[in-house]
């Protein structure tokens, strides 16, 4: 899309770190103007629009969380909020493989992360700016990380209940929130923050896939039956009359591990969720095969 625009676009290194790096040396090699992505206040007083629109949408909140990468959008956020509501408690989240905001508030000084990895690319910081560290120590009320499962997790809840697609980083939010890692008291009213949807196709597949086994909903199972004929024909009449649905099936016999006369058969399959998988392995063993969840 950016380059439908007329921009020449570049991919340079694993983090944003190693991106900036080189839009320095284009700057210092041609002469271009460089945007920082958040130690700006320019930058930073356009991220603080969107608790304009916050507040003109939803005036009652009592809570609002806000990713955190280099800080630029929170410092907005915050100044906002603590200028015309001063009560309103703001939360940051940050990726537990990136926490370099949380380690540099604790420490008092700028911190410097090892490389890491994380499906949070978008917040993937490993040194706030010296002017978002001064926002966020005077904004910002707590900041919270998530793991990798837990931001998953959420991209996964937010398509299949919310239909709407975020990025890892946007999903950091409902991940600190669903995991109970901000304390919210009841009755009050809590906003988060879904800064975007920039997730590659392929990662939310995996996503998904990995979400669905996750809930029993995709499942491997190893069954072990006699190896006489009609013997597969009868199990997997057994998972039709359960109404579960076969991705896959491989037949072996031919290793060690498979005993002589036997056939171990592994499937794929989809189901319901983890009560209609224990009604379905239920039936497979009372109908004499012996099953085990790979």
């Amino acid at each position: 899309n950016t380059r439908s625009f007329g921009a020449e676009v570049r991919l340079v290194g694993d983090t944003l770190d190693e991106a900036v790096e080189y839009a320095r040396e284009l700057e210092r090699e041609h002469g271009y103007t460089f945007v920082h992505p958040f130690e700006d206040p320019q930058i930073i007083a356009g991220q603080s629009t969107v608790a304009l629109e916050m507040l003109e949408q939803r005036g009652d909140l009592d809570v609002v969380v806000v990713p955190i990468g280099g800080g630029g959008l929170i410092s907005g956020i915050g100044s906002v909020y603590k200028a015309l509501r001063p009560e309103v408690r703001i939360v940051g989240v940050e990726s537990a493989a990136f926490p370099s905001m949380k380690r540099s508030l604790e420490e008092g000084k700028r911190v410097k992360l090892a490389p890491a990895s994380t499906i949070a690319d978008g917040i993937a910081v490993k040194q706030p700016g010296e002017l978002t560290l001064g926002l966020v120590r005077e904004l910002v009320d707590d900041i919270v990380t998530v793991d990798e499962e837990e931001i998953a997790n959420a991209i996964l809840l937010l398509l299949e209940r919310e239909k709407t697609v975020v990025e890892g980083a946007a999903a950091t939010t409902l991940a600190a929130l669903y995991n109970r890692r901000i304390a919210v008291e009841a009755g009050q009213r809590v906003g988060l923050l879904l800064c975007g949807g920039n997730i590659d196709v392929n990662l939310l597949s995996r996503i998904i896939e990995r979400g669905l086994a996750k809930d029993g909903r995709i499942v491997r199972l190893d069954v072990t039956v006699r190896d006489r004929p009609g013997n597969l024909a009868r199990l997997l009449n057994l998972i039709a009359d359960a109404e579960a649905n076969v991705l896959e099936v491989h037949h072996e016999r031919n290793f060690e591990e498979v005993a002589l006369g036997d056939v171990h058969i592994e499937l794929t399959l989809e189901t319901r969720g983890t009560e209609h998988l224990r009604d379905l392995a239920r039936a497979v063993r009372e109908a004499g095969f012996e099953v085990e969840r790979l």
